[in-house]
């Protein structure tokens, strides 16, 4: 790893604390920073023990506060900045706090980078950016236009314009990923496959919208985290590449997957009035960070095996006080 201090933001939250825990694990003389808020979706004891041993220092603060991102910032020679309000559901309840995160608290790790001099920042993204792509049988490619149709995805739409326009205009060296929708251990049980989990594993209701038809690109958080750290290490300056394991699942499929694996019967499958402004397809194609080296290590089954199989040893993670 050639940048030897970084600052990690939501280095507590899901995709976060696996990118720590590989810098932790594969670069070990690297001095690893986490600014994290420490939200709902985030815990302390995702990156244990590396903090207990000294090995990753917290900074408890607000991405959007310049004091705390001048803080944790400084002495770093690259941002990996993972922090963001990043559940659709609540978005449409309340865009607000999507708001102050992703673009607000964007703009401030951006201003605070270049006043510092940091050598790289990458911002991570997501795949919502480029909207609905149903009907089609192509994959987004990163020179496609954005179509963001959520609250969310345009609030991260607004960051990622903020992050090229720092480069642009100022020099900042950028990179920015944009991942497909991610699944594994230690995420926040709101979204789809954790959620459908703990409630077959409890015997309850798995609420599919609609009739399930809406179709991701599934990918373990390890490969996301390995093609984060991949375009950290290797991007080109200025821009941006997607991140998608190429496994097309639909709603019906995943619930249906963890059913089979749980042990529970179909008649837990309950259909739901469906998302207000769903978008029924995302699809990535992840060819120019393939040009760099990345390949996916899971297969859906595989991963989805492997995520069931934690969260039934793991059913109280995000309940009770924080390790």
């Amino acid at each position: 790893m050639k940048y030897r201090s970084l600052l990690v933001t939501g280095g507590a939250g899901f995709i976060g604390s696996m990118a720590v825990r590989l810098l932790a694990e594969e670069h070990p003389d690297a001095r690893v920073t986490v600014l994290d808020k420490l939200t709902y979706a985030a815990r302390r004891r995702n990156l244990q023990p590396l903090l207990s041993e000294g090995r990753v220092n917290l900074v408890v603060g607000d991405i959007a506060d310049p004091a705390a991102a001048k803080e944790a910032m400084t002495g770093c020679d690259a941002v990996l900045h993972f922090a963001a309000e990043s559940h659709v559901d609540r978005s449409l309840e309340d865009a607000t706090p999507f708001i102050h995160s992703n673009v607000q608290g964007t703009l401030n790790l951006l201003q605070t980078a270049r006043e510092l001099g940091v050598t790289r920042f990458l911002h991570v993204s997501t795949d919502e950016v480029y909207g609905d792509v149903t009907g089609a049988e192509r994959h987004s490619l990163e020179t496609d236009a954005f179509a963001p149709r959520s609250p969310y995805s345009a609030s991260k739409a607004a960051a990622e314009h903020l992050v090229s326009a720092y480069h642009a205009s100022y020099g900042l060296d950028t990179i920015i990923t944009r991942g497909s929708n991610t699944y594994g251990p230690r995420q926040y049980p709101e979204k789809i496959i954790p959620l459908f989990t703990l409630n077959a594993l409890a015997g309850k209701p798995l609420p599919v919208y609609g009739r399930g038809g809406a179709i991701r690109d599934y990918m373990h958080v390890e490969d996301h985290a390995r093609g984060i750290l991949l375009a950290l290490e290797r991007g080109e300056n200025g821009q941006a590449y997607n991140v998608g394991a190429r496994e097309q699942v639909n709603g019906l499929q995943v619930a249906e997957g963890i059913l089979g694996l749980t042990g529970r019967p179909m008649n837990l499958l309950q259909f739901v009035p469906d998302r207000l402004g769903h978008d029924y397809r995302y699809a990535i194609d992840p060819s120019k960070l393939e040009t760099l080296g990345w390949t996916r290590r899971w297969s859906f089954s595989a991963g989805l095996e492997d995520t069931v199989r934690w969260y039934a040893e793991h059913k109280t993670w995000f309940e009770g006080p924080d390790a």
